[in-house]
């Protein structure tokens, strides 16, 4: 995989790759969508789900929502991938949360971006601390909230108002992501999602996870892409049976546009590469994440928890809880001395290895700020002196105005 991915790189053929990915995906019909009484509920007219695979809503007049199931089985994955609400959903969204009995919410956007509201706030803030939808019956409450600085997790109490109900659950929110880009680097975005996973929610056990940004199908697409390749990955222990394009062509069965850019189909290559590592035994990316990281929060589990946690062109360009078994780590935990140290010889190799190439990327980022031309430079200036020389001018205007005005009173 490292081999194909240097391949593409070198040659600049992403783009390519990701016009002929589109070139194979197969259009599925999305009539329901277009009903004139759901055109108010679709963030986006390009962003539709496939009937097929659409969510439906439940003891509902009307049983549509902007959402699609994607389900893999031999990974055992379920996610709902869905857009971003709209404040006139946002009662639909947490309906069909309780309905599909969802453990979780990733949300992978800011609520503004660019200027523009890429999604309604949807849960409450520290300050109002409750919500209601009363147009669906149920109530947000924020019991807890942990801010990390790449992401936060919050603990929520979705309540039924017309049975009395309550269930926690969790929300993911990564907070770093840009529209239409990437994040900062694989190993932010891999600790977001080994902190998912740690959780539980991502299991068999609980309902699809729901993952949003603001059309559900770009960074949404990418999130569960990574996800599911990792997931294969530790299944077969072997990183070169899986492949990555006919995962995403798969997935796109379900939701149309998955992974909207070449570079976002760049990165889920680079990050399923860095997962595998970090996954199959390479555990040099844990010991490199700061500390406040490596220990998950305890206290966002609930007292009733038995379990604690685990240390395309499309959208907007008109813009019990228990992780998953894993037989693998299980074996890992019982070694012999032997094996102890040749995992630490291999671990240390490894380490050095790791330690070489961020020190080469470092050097890297030090040539292309080097780079910064005259032009830049002067630029950069001006915007210094700007406002100074501005506010100079205006000073001597004035100046020169009062003694106009002096000299023609004291004639």
């Amino acid at each position: 995989m490292d081999q194909e991915f240097e391949n593409i790189d070198s040659s600049g053929q992403w783009q390519n790759l990701y016009n002929e990915i589109r070139n194979q995906s197969q259009e599925c019909p999305y009539k329901v969508a277009k009903f004139p009484e759901n055109r108010n509920r679709n963030r986006y007219r390009d962003v539709s789900p496939y009937d097929h695979s659409r969510v439906r809503l439940e003891n509902s007049e009307n049983d549509y929502i902007n959402a699609s199931l994607i389900a893999i089985e031999e990974a055992q994955r379920r996610y709902i991938l869905t857009q971003g609400p709209l404040r006139n959903t946002c009662g639909h969204f947490w309906q069909m949360i309780w309905e599909q009995r969802c453990k979780a919410v990733i949300m992978l956007n800011r609520v503004i971006e660019k200027g523009s509201e890429k999604c309604a706030q949807y849960w409450p803030s520290k300050e109002e601390r409750d919500m209601d939808f009363s147009d669906t019956g149920f109530m947000v409450t924020l019991e807890l909230e942990d801010v990390k600085p790449n992401y936060t997790i919050r603990l929520l109490e979705l309540k039924n108002c017309k049975t009395g109900e309550t269930r926690e659950m969790y929300h993911f929110h990564y907070t770093t992501w840009p529209d239409f880009g990437v994040p900062e680097s694989p190993e932010s975005f891999l600790n977001f999602l080994f902190k998912v996973r740690e959780s539980g929610s991502l299991g068999p056990e609980n309902g699809p996870a729901v993952v949003h940004c603001s059309a559900g199908i770009g960074r949404s697409g990418t999130f569960s892409l990574v996800d599911t390749c990792l997931v294969l990955m530790d299944k077969r222990k072997d990183p070169s049976s899986v492949d990555i394009q006919k995962v995403l062509l798969d997935m796109r069965e379900y939701r149309m546009g998955l992974i909207q850019t070449p570079d976002q189909l760049r990165f889920s290559y680079m990050a399923v590469m860095e997962g595998a590592k970090s996954i199959l035994g390479d555990t040099v990316l844990q010991q490199k994440q700061p500390k406040e990281w490596q220990e998950p929060e305890a206290y966002l589990v609930s007292s009733s928890q038995s379990c604690i946690l685990n240390s395309e062109k499309l959208n907007g360009q008109s813009d019990s809880c228990t992780e998953p078994h894993d037989p693998g780590r299980e074996r890992d935990s019982i070694h012999s001395p032997k094996e102890e140290h040749t995992e630490y010889k291999t671990l240390s190799l490894r380490k050095r290895n790791r330690e070489e190439r961020i020190a080469s990327t470092t050097q890297k980022v030090q040539q292309m700020k080097l780079k910064l031309s005259d032009s830049e430079k002067k630029k950069e200036k001006w915007l210094f002196w700007k406002p100074i020389l501005l506010n100079v001018g205006a000073g001597a205007a004035v100046a020169l105005g009062l003694c106009m005005c002096w000299a023609f009173l004291s004639q």
